[in-house]
């Protein structure tokens, strides 16, 4: 018996050492399984990231472009308004001159609205005296910008003049128009005039009207 005992000692010790070497070995399998999840953690983060980032910039271009085409749009709609009234203003005649200039203050505001008279009396006379008829036409109109901004940088947009708000006016923008005129008097030959000017749109709740009128030399 004692014989059969000794020799099952170094047995259970065999078994013993072998668990205890599979100790170590386990423990390998785990952190390099651990490792490799954390990898793949850390990825899928960066990937999200950059994902939401990328949503975040996308987002932010196409506001951007979305502003600039509406500030287009808008631009373009004071531009027309100041031809139609400026089409109109050229086109007085001694036949339409009272429907023409009530046409014109109907469109104004502000201190050309309150000054009207005064602001058209050189135009008005002109037609009286002559008793001529015109023909006229816009050659050119565009927004006017500054020319010279010392703190722009090159290739940068230049800022759009604005002046001052008229009463319940959100916004004012100033506009350059070139036209010629026509003038045809009775015995005499057609005499072609040349105009220059500088009309003020401001939006009055959503309708746009002018505000301002100046003749340029």
């Amino acid at each position: 018996m004692a014989d059969r005992e000794r020799a099952e000692e170094p047995a259970q010790e065999d078994s013993a050492d072998d668990g205890e070497e599979a100790g170590p070995d386990s423990s390998r399998h785990e952190t390099s399984a651990g490792g490799m999840f954390s990898s793949y953690g850390i990825a899928s983060t960066v990937l999200g990231v950059v994902s939401v980032a990328a949503v975040v910039l996308g987002v932010m271009v196409w506001s951007a472009r979305r502003d600039d085409v509406g500030e287009r749009a808008y631009l373009t709609r004071v531009m027309r308004t100041a031809a139609e009234w400026t089409h109109v203003l050229i086109n007085m005649n001694a036949g339409n001159l009272d429907a023409s200039l009530q046409q014109l203050h109907d469109g104004t505001v502000g201190d050309l609205n309150s000054h009207f008279d005064a602001a058209v009396r050189p135009y008005r006379q002109v037609v009286e005296k002559l008793q001529t008829r015109s023909t006229g036409r816009v050659e050119a109109v565009a927004i006017d910008t500054v020319h010279r901004d010392p703190d722009a940088e090159p290739g940068t947009t230049r800022p759009v003049v604005t002046t001052k708000l008229p009463p319940f006016a959100t916004r004012t923008d100033s506009v350059m128009l070139v036209a010629t005129s026509v003038s045809e008097n009775a015995g005499t030959k057609p005499q072609t005039v040349h105009w220059n000017l500088r009309l003020d749109v401001s939006d009055v709740e959503g309708k746009l009207m002018i505000s301002g009128l100046e003749s340029i030399r």
